[in-house]
Protein backbone atom coordinates (compact mmCIF):
# COMPACT_ATOMS: atom_id res chain seq x y z
CA UNK A 1 0.00 0.00 0.00
CA UNK A 2 1.43 3.37 -0.96
CA UNK A 3 0.94 6.78 0.58
CA UNK A 4 -1.01 7.74 -2.57
CA UNK A 5 -3.88 5.41 -1.57
CA UNK A 6 -6.64 7.52 -0.06
CA UNK A 7 -8.56 5.55 2.55
CA UNK A 8 -11.11 8.30 3.27
CA UNK A 9 -14.56 6.76 3.62
CA UNK A 10 -13.21 3.23 4.13
CA UNK A 11 -13.57 1.00 7.17
CA UNK A 12 -10.59 -0.26 9.12
CA UNK A 13 -11.27 -3.56 10.82
CA UNK A 14 -8.90 -4.53 13.63
CA UNK A 15 -7.15 -7.85 13.11
CA UNK A 16 -6.95 -10.36 15.97
CA UNK A 17 -3.74 -9.97 17.91
CA UNK A 18 -3.41 -6.26 17.14
CA UNK A 19 -1.77 -5.74 20.53
CA UNK A 20 -3.50 -2.48 21.49
CA UNK A 21 -6.52 -3.26 23.73
CA UNK A 22 -8.13 0.11 22.89
CA UNK A 23 -8.60 -1.10 19.33
CA UNK A 24 -9.48 -4.76 19.98
CA UNK A 25 -12.29 -5.80 17.60
CA UNK A 26 -12.76 -2.18 16.57
CA UNK A 27 -14.31 -0.90 13.36
CA UNK A 28 -13.13 2.58 12.38
CA UNK A 29 -14.50 4.81 9.63
CA UNK A 30 -11.61 6.78 8.12
CA UNK A 31 -12.84 10.39 7.93
CA UNK A 32 -9.69 11.93 6.45
CA UNK A 33 -6.54 10.40 5.01
CA UNK A 34 -3.64 11.76 3.05
CA UNK A 35 0.11 12.28 3.04
CA UNK A 36 -0.12 14.07 6.42
CA UNK A 37 -1.71 11.03 8.11
CA UNK A 38 -5.22 9.94 8.91
CA UNK A 39 -8.14 10.44 11.26
CA UNK A 40 -11.08 8.15 11.95
CA UNK A 41 -13.90 7.36 14.35
CA UNK A 42 -14.67 4.02 15.98
CA UNK A 43 -18.24 3.13 15.09
CA UNK A 44 -18.77 0.07 17.29
CA UNK A 45 -17.74 1.10 20.81
CA UNK A 46 -20.41 2.98 22.76
CA UNK A 47 -19.01 5.10 25.58
CA UNK A 48 -20.06 3.57 28.89
CA UNK A 49 -22.85 5.35 30.71
CA UNK A 50 -23.00 8.41 28.43
CA UNK A 51 -25.93 9.11 26.18
CA UNK A 52 -26.66 12.03 23.92
CA UNK A 53 -29.21 13.58 26.29
CA UNK A 54 -26.59 13.72 29.08
CA UNK A 55 -24.14 15.35 26.69
CA UNK A 56 -26.70 17.91 25.50
CA UNK A 57 -27.52 18.77 29.12
CA UNK A 58 -23.81 19.28 29.90
CA UNK A 59 -23.61 21.65 26.92
CA UNK A 60 -26.79 23.52 27.99
CA UNK A 61 -28.62 22.48 24.81
CA UNK A 62 -32.30 21.77 25.34
CA UNK A 63 -33.81 18.95 23.30
CA UNK A 64 -37.46 19.24 22.20
CA UNK A 65 -37.84 15.62 23.31
CA UNK A 66 -35.38 12.99 24.55
CA UNK A 67 -33.15 11.62 21.80
CA UNK A 68 -32.52 7.87 21.68
CA UNK A 69 -28.83 7.83 20.89
CA UNK A 70 -25.59 6.62 22.40
CA UNK A 71 -22.34 8.49 22.49
CA UNK A 72 -19.41 6.48 21.15
CA UNK A 73 -15.75 6.25 22.11
CA UNK A 74 -14.36 7.59 18.83
CA UNK A 75 -10.74 6.91 19.73
CA UNK A 76 -8.01 7.69 22.24
CA UNK A 77 -6.98 11.10 20.85
CA UNK A 78 -8.61 14.23 22.34
CA UNK A 79 -11.38 12.20 23.96
CA UNK A 80 -13.11 15.30 25.32
CA UNK A 81 -13.61 16.60 21.77
CA UNK A 82 -16.87 15.70 20.05
CA UNK A 83 -17.63 14.73 16.46
CA UNK A 84 -20.90 13.90 14.74
CA UNK A 85 -20.71 11.36 11.95
CA UNK A 86 -23.85 11.64 9.86
CA UNK A 87 -25.73 10.99 6.65
CA UNK A 88 -24.89 13.18 3.66
CA UNK A 89 -28.21 14.99 3.26
CA UNK A 90 -27.21 17.18 6.20
CA UNK A 91 -24.42 19.69 5.65
CA UNK A 92 -23.26 22.89 7.32
CA UNK A 93 -21.50 24.81 4.58
CA UNK A 94 -17.77 24.81 5.27
CA UNK A 95 -17.94 23.04 8.66
CA UNK A 96 -19.04 19.63 7.37
CA UNK A 97 -16.30 17.34 6.09
CA UNK A 98 -17.25 15.09 3.17
CA UNK A 99 -16.26 11.55 4.11
CA UNK A 100 -15.96 9.55 0.92
CA UNK A 101 -19.24 10.83 -0.54
CA UNK A 102 -21.34 8.55 1.72
CA UNK A 103 -20.96 10.29 5.09
CA UNK A 104 -20.44 13.71 6.58
CA UNK A 105 -18.63 14.69 9.75
CA UNK A 106 -19.36 17.89 11.62
CA UNK A 107 -17.64 18.98 14.82
CA UNK A 108 -19.54 22.16 15.74
CA UNK A 109 -22.22 22.71 18.37
CA UNK A 110 -24.61 23.81 15.61
CA UNK A 111 -25.24 20.21 14.57
CA UNK A 112 -26.08 19.22 18.14
CA UNK A 113 -28.49 22.15 18.37
CA UNK A 114 -30.09 21.06 15.08
CA UNK A 115 -30.40 17.48 16.35
CA UNK A 116 -31.94 18.70 19.61
CA UNK A 117 -34.45 20.73 17.62
CA UNK A 118 -35.40 17.83 15.35
CA UNK A 119 -33.68 19.36 12.29
CA UNK A 120 -30.48 17.31 12.29
CA UNK A 121 -29.37 14.56 9.94
CA UNK A 122 -31.58 11.50 9.40
CA UNK A 123 -28.77 9.19 10.59
CA UNK A 124 -26.01 10.08 12.98
CA UNK A 125 -23.72 9.04 15.77
CA UNK A 126 -21.86 11.21 18.23
CA UNK A 127 -18.27 10.29 19.10
CA UNK A 128 -15.91 11.60 21.74
CA UNK A 129 -12.28 11.44 20.68
CA UNK A 130 -10.80 10.03 17.51
CA UNK A 131 -8.17 7.65 16.20
CA UNK A 132 -5.24 9.36 14.53
CA UNK A 133 -2.17 8.34 12.55
CA UNK A 134 0.92 10.27 11.51
CA UNK A 135 2.33 10.27 7.96
CA UNK A 136 2.77 6.68 6.72
CA UNK A 137 1.80 5.18 10.10
CA UNK A 138 -1.56 3.76 9.02
CA UNK A 139 -0.13 2.29 5.82
CA UNK A 140 2.60 0.63 7.87
CA UNK A 141 0.04 -0.83 10.32
CA UNK A 142 -1.95 -2.26 7.40
CA UNK A 143 1.17 -3.84 5.87
CA UNK A 144 2.03 -5.27 9.31
CA UNK A 145 -1.34 -7.08 9.42
CA UNK A 146 -2.95 -4.74 11.97
CA UNK A 147 -5.99 -3.81 9.90
CA UNK A 148 -8.25 -5.04 7.14
CA UNK A 149 -9.74 -2.39 4.82
CA UNK A 150 -13.34 -2.59 3.58
CA UNK A 151 -15.91 -0.40 1.89
CA UNK A 152 -18.10 1.45 4.38
CA UNK A 153 -21.82 0.75 4.25
CA UNK A 154 -24.04 3.32 6.01
CA UNK A 155 -26.33 0.53 7.27
CA UNK A 156 -23.39 -1.12 9.01
CA UNK A 157 -21.90 2.15 10.31
CA UNK A 158 -25.19 3.52 11.69
CA UNK A 159 -26.63 0.12 12.65
CA UNK A 160 -27.60 -0.54 16.25
CA UNK A 161 -25.89 -3.94 16.69
CA UNK A 162 -22.58 -2.52 17.91
CA UNK A 163 -21.30 -5.84 19.24
CA UNK A 164 -21.90 -7.45 15.82
CA UNK A 165 -20.32 -4.73 13.64
CA UNK A 166 -16.82 -6.23 13.74
CA UNK A 167 -18.00 -9.60 12.40
CA UNK A 168 -20.39 -7.92 9.93
CA UNK A 169 -17.57 -5.74 8.57
CA UNK A 170 -15.26 -8.73 8.11
CA UNK A 171 -17.94 -10.76 6.34
CA UNK A 172 -18.40 -7.95 3.77
CA UNK A 173 -14.95 -9.00 2.57
CA UNK A 174 -16.06 -12.61 2.15
CA UNK A 175 -13.88 -13.70 5.07
CA UNK A 176 -14.93 -16.03 7.87
CA UNK A 177 -13.73 -14.33 11.11
CA UNK A 178 -12.81 -17.73 12.57
CA UNK A 179 -10.19 -18.10 9.83
CA UNK A 180 -8.35 -14.87 10.75
CA UNK A 181 -4.94 -15.03 12.34
CA UNK A 182 -3.09 -12.28 14.13
CA UNK A 183 0.17 -13.46 12.56
CA UNK A 184 1.11 -12.03 9.18
CA UNK A 185 3.49 -13.32 6.59
CA UNK A 186 5.11 -12.44 3.34
CA UNK A 187 5.13 -14.57 0.22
Amino acid sequence: MTDATDLTGKLLIAMPGMGDPRFEKSVILICAHGEDGGMGLMVNKPAPEIDLNDLLEQLSIEAEEPIEARVFFGGPVENSRGFVLHSVEYSQDDTTLDVGGRFGMTATLDILRAMAGGAGPSRSMVALGYAGWGPGQLESEIVDNGWLVADADPDLVFGTDNSGKWIAAITTLGIDPIMLSGAGGRA
